[in-house]
């Protein structure tokens, strides 16, 4: 058995449904100041009252996948990339403090919307400029030269995308989860942010095939482009289907597919950083094997693995079951 590629799939499952799960309740957070009286930010945080702190439970399964499969790579990560992290989970810290005081606030409830978004767009805009400068591929021991190397034009730029592309999973959720005069505006904003996200994969996309020759050449080298065309077709015919429905008449066979749309833009968004990147996991560095911890210890891990990532993943499925259809204003706090 190939432990090492074994736990590369297991850490891509658990970052995309970070991405997927934390994202949408991350823009939530982003679209926070386009929402301008307490009872629609009282809604908006009603709608994920139930599931940000088990969302963030892939963050800590990831970053527990790669410090005990890839440790080499955990190390290189940490290190040079130590103060957006320590940024990240700060504004991860005021984000979930805001969500238990907020409900409970009356003069201060103002101060806890500023935690609340800022900490949602900060979180956001790390996450995106790491991966940014992941996939422009970072130096070995360049943080020992200069601490900041990894603030570049594409990892900013990424960094908003990434921040734009949680934002329409969140107008996408709010259209599945609303009605009304909330609906009707998110599907207005979905479609901005649909054209926005949809620049933005065109703009990193080019900007990573001219810089990258090794990228460059894994897709257009003889007739990769031809077997690897599906991906960027897909993503026009999501993009597509989700236009229609945020335009469409708010039927409610067609609520919840701007989100699945949305879903499936990060899932090929994704696809196309593995095909670029593989087999690299710290792209000019290591490759996952050499990244990988000895076979006695990866084998172990397994156990681990057939426990909690099941365990895992009936909750999220149960949790999301359980608190399924749209969110009621007469509710309280949550």
């Amino acid at each position: 058995m190939d432990y090492a590629l074994f736990y590369f799939l297991i850490l891509g499952f658990a970052i995309f449904m970070y991405t997927l799960l934390d994202g949408f309740d991350l823009g939530i957070g982003i679209l926070f100041p386009w929402f301008d009286n307490n009872e629609e930010r009282d809604h908006l945080m009603r709608s994920i009252s139930h599931v940000w702190d088990g969302n963030e439970t892939w963050l800590v399964f990831g970053g527990v996948i790669l410090f005990a499969a890839f440790p080499s790579a955990y190390a290189a990560i940490t290190s040079t990339f130590y103060l957006p992290i320590m940024l990240m989970l700060f504004a991860l810290i005021f984000r979930g403090v805001a969500f238990e005081y907020r409900f409970k606030s009356d003069t201060s409830k103002k101060w806890w919307d500023l935690a609340f978004s800022s900490g949602s767009t900060i979180a956001a805009f790390c996450q995106g400029l790491i991966l940014g400068a992941v996939v422009e591929g970072i130096p070995a021991n360049a943080s020992e030269t200069n601490s900041l190397i990894w603030l570049t034009p594409f990892a900013i730029l990424t960094g908003f995308a990434v921040m734009a592309g949680y934002a329409l999973l969140a107008t996408s959720y709010l259209y599945m989860k609303s009605r009304g005069e909330i609906q009707l505006r998110v599907a207005k904003q979905g479609r901005l942010l649909l054209i926005l996200v949809i620049l933005a994969m065109g703009a990193v996309s080019i900007w990573t095939i001219l810089d990258q020759a090794e990228i460059r050449a894994r897709w257009f080298d003889g007739l990769n482009f031809l077997w690897l065309s599906p991906l960027p077709l897909a993503s026009a015919v999501l993009s597509y289907i989700a236009w229609n429905c945020f335009a469409s008449d708010h039927k409610a066979k067609h609520e919840s597919w701007p989100f699945w749309c949305s879903a499936g833009l990060f899932l090929l968004g994704f696809a196309g950083l593995v095909v670029g990147l593989f087999p690299y996991l710290v792209p000019r560095q290591m490759t996952l094997w050499e990244a990988a911890a000895p076979d006695s210890s990866l084998s172990f891990l397994v156990y681990g693995i057939v426990i909690f990532l099941p365990l895992i993943c009936a909750y999220t499925l149960w949790g999301y079951r359980v608190f399924s259809g749209k969110v009621e204003d007469y509710e309280e706090g949550y």
